[in-house]
């Protein structure tokens, strides 16, 4: 029998090598050995924390040119100030000048004037706190938007920043655009409230533990926490939020964090509970022997899962292949790809933004080549109404780049409202992306705000 032959595919599927890219090819890394490389301490030591420290790292691989366009966005535009462990900085491509402004993990990571929109930086409706956490905190930094689940923000810290960062109203330093707002209460009695109301709302099963990023939390008050929730009756299912798994494996891999979660997954079992972790990965280049050993290194200690929630960015992954190249290689080191987020409408969001009708090409773009529980769904989170998946839009003008969508429940700011599970919330695409008559109905409607004001 003749062998059968398989028709070509819009997308092949090859099992990725990883590599760890060698540091020492950054001049101020050239004597680095590997044991100061592996270590949280060293890594959490030299992060990259502005221009000057760039520069020490890139030496002469960089032109002038990429440290001018930094340093106008971070004095004009920048929401997030700069943060990047050398572990992340290590991914991005350094070859050349050309091919580090093009490098994926680079735009979001290190973004500079030159990649932001100089017609709309920000859409007219974008916000700071896009998405309203704020205004459903039960009690300070747990926000009680699902009906069964709530949001623990426990740290407004990362050990990285990531320029698209949806809560860059309250996470990181303050950057001449953006005056950050701080917690009032101390870190033990925002807990401690936290719990507080947990144990007064039984209907409460899911908490997600975030920030920031629970990598910065001291690993005795973080496990500490967490136990104290599994001893909640309610409490069915803990996530722990933490882009370091990517950012710096190096925290996930040490003695005392493993040790402690396989205490905390026990203690899960023991209750009938289950812990996972949940990373933020957008681009396949993350990808590393290390990022694999902690994913793995996680998975031994007894939890239920790793899944990685990444988000839709344009010039990183906005395209069926990377998509794709970016869930086989995190699904083949045990990482499930669970969801894609359309980026927030936050300021200077819109170079990074994608239509709507964009991530609906994207999802169904990746159907079919992945196990279906290993198919990232992909969702608009929709201000005042949460995660929708991109097809659930109610109504879509694509003219004006308008999506108006429905929900099922309300949220404690609609307790007394009759009418939110009938009313319309909308959505916006870049304006970028409209035709030529969408984005002129927008800039007249932008000029008239203007004018009146």
């Amino acid at each position: 029998m003749d062998a059968q032959i398989h028709p070509a595919q819009p997308y092949g599927y090859r099992r990725r090598e990883l590599v760890e890219p060698d540091w020492r090819r950054f001049p101020g890394w050239a004597d680095v050995s590997r044991a100061d490389w592996e270590s949280a301490q060293w890594q959490r030591a030299h992060c990259v924390k502005n221009l000057r420290q760039l520069r020490a790292v890139t030496g002469d691989l960089l032109d002038e040119r990429f440290y001018a366009d930094l340093e106008r966005d971070q004095r004009e535009r920048a929401t997030m100030s700069m943060l990047l462990p050398p572990q992340m900085l290590n991914t991005m491509d350094v070859s050349s000048t050309e091919a580090f402004y093009a490098d994926p993990v680079r735009r979001y990571m290190l973004p500079v004037f030159s990649d932001r929109r100089a017609d709309y930086p920000s859409h007219p409706h974008a916000s700071r706190d896009s998405l309203h956490e704020s205004d459903m905190w039960a009690v300070e930094g747990l926000t009680h938007r699902y009906p069964t689940k709530v949001l623990a923000e426990i740290t407004p810290t990362c050990p990285q920043y990531c320029g698209h960062c949806t809560r860059m109203d309250l996470v990181g330093n303050p950057t001449p655009s953006v005056d950050k707002h701080r917690f009032e209460l101390k870190p033990p009695d925002r807990y401690e409230a936290m719990l507080d109301y947990l144990k007064r709302t039984p209907e409460v099963r899911d908490v997600v533990v975030s920030g920031g990023d629970v990598a910065n939390v001291p690993w005795p008050r973080l496990e500490a926490f967490v136990s104290a929730l599994l001893d909640i009756p309610g409490i069915r299912d803990i996530r722990l939020a933490s882009k370091a798994l990517m950012g710096l494996p190096q925290h996930w891999l040490a003695d005392d964090v493993r040790a402690g979660m396989e205490r905390l997954a026990a203690k899960a079992r023991e209750r009938g509970a289950q812990i996972a972790v949940h990373t933020h990965i957008n681009s396949a280049n993350s990808v590393t022997p290390l990022v694999a050993r902690a994913a793995r290194s996680l998975l031994e200690t007894g939890i239920r899962d790793v899944r990685n929630q990444g988000v839709l960015l344009r010039g990183v992954n906005d395209s069926v292949e990377q998509l794709l190249d970016l869930c086989f290689a995190i699904e083949d080191e045990g990482i499930l790809p669970y969801y894609f987020y359309m980026c927030d409408m936050i300021p200077g969001s819109e170079h990074w933004r994608l239509a709507l009708w964009e991530a609906q090409e994207l999802q169904h773009g990746i159907m079919g080549y992945l196990p279906g529980f290993a198919t990232p769904r992909i969702v608009c989170d929709v201000p005042f109404v949460g995660k929708r998946w991109v097809h659930q839009a109610a109504t879509y003008d694509r003219e004006l780049g308008v999506s108006t969508w429905t929900k099922n429940y309300r949220t404690a700011l609609e307790a007394a409202d009759e009418a939110a599970l009938e009313r319309h919330y909308p959505y916006y695409d870049p304006i970028h992306t409209l035709p030529e008559s969408g984005q002129d109905w927008w800039r007249s409607r932008t000029a008239a705000a203007a004018a009146a004001s």
